[in-house]
């Protein structure tokens, strides 16, 4: 935190141009070509269906980075973990600290996309006021994900596997940008398996006040996770850092 506000500058324009880039080349843009898409019965405008699903990606990238990449680096160049545990608190205490920055900065940068989505008109009031709570849910869960990947790597390029085998495939059909109505039946099964897509549906009906009974499992889902995976990160570090 105390990095993050001396270098906020450069921390606010990525999470702040990157949504307007993909408003504009795939909203603006691909959104033309597209029209409007269907879902939950409703025909909406491509770029409405986008923006959503934009917040959605920040939060799975900004949790998933802090805590791959920044954790690492943390851990094994600068040795900070080594520096904490040598003080009064736990291994514990410093897993649980690096879940829950990586939850606030999810929480951050999701609040920058959806600040540039509520100025465009692409979403409303009141759903969006439940959104910065599924922010930092959503972002503990992909946190404490990404800290299992830590705990296990060997080296640090080691982390082109997770990013490419899953943060990826969660990118790319995790209902993001587009409805997993248009995918065959084992392909929306697959795609619900993905904890983005959960993500992606409980924002998107947010934005459009709309709650649905699929956003309960999805919820449900989502906190399961978090639990199961915080444990089960918070056990391999403990592995990995008492060598």
């Amino acid at each position: 935190m105390d990095v993050f506000l001396t270098t906020w500058k450069t921390n606010f324009l990525p999470p702040f141009l990157e949504p307007l880039l993909y408003l504009v080349a795939m909203g603006l843009g691909f959104g033309v070509l597209i029209g409007q898409v269907v879902y939950e019965g409703q025909f909406i405008d491509y770029i409405k269906f986008l923006a959503p699903g934009l917040i959605a990606i920040s939060i799975m990238n900004s949790a998933f980075f802090e805590c791959t990449y920044g954790s690492y680096v943390r851990m094994h160049y600068q040795k900070t973990f080594d520096a904490i545990i040598a003080t009064p608190l736990s291994i514990e205490d410093v897993i649980t600290g690096e879940i829950l920055w990586g939850a606030t900065k999810s929480l951050i940068n999701s609040l920058i996309v959806l600040a540039v989505v509520i100025v465009a008109g692409l979403a409303s009031f009141p759903g969006l006021i439940v959104i910065p709570f599924i922010a930092f849910l959503t972002g503990l869960m992909f946190a404490s994900l990404a800290m299992i990947f830590t705990a296990i790597i060997p080296n640090i390029d080691s982390f082109n596997y997770p990013f490419f085998l899953l943060i990826t495939p969660m990118f790319l059909f995790g209902g993001t940008f587009f409805p997993l109505s248009v995918l065959p039946s084992w392909g929306q099964t697959t795609a619900l398996l993905l904890p983005l897509t959960h993500t992606t549906n409980l924002i998107r009906d947010l934005s459009f006040n709309m709650l649905l009974p699929v956003d309960l499992i999805g919820l449900l889902y989502v906190a399961l996770l978090t639990v199961i995976t915080f444990f089960v990160s918070v056990h391999l570090m403990k592995k990995r850092l008492i060598k």
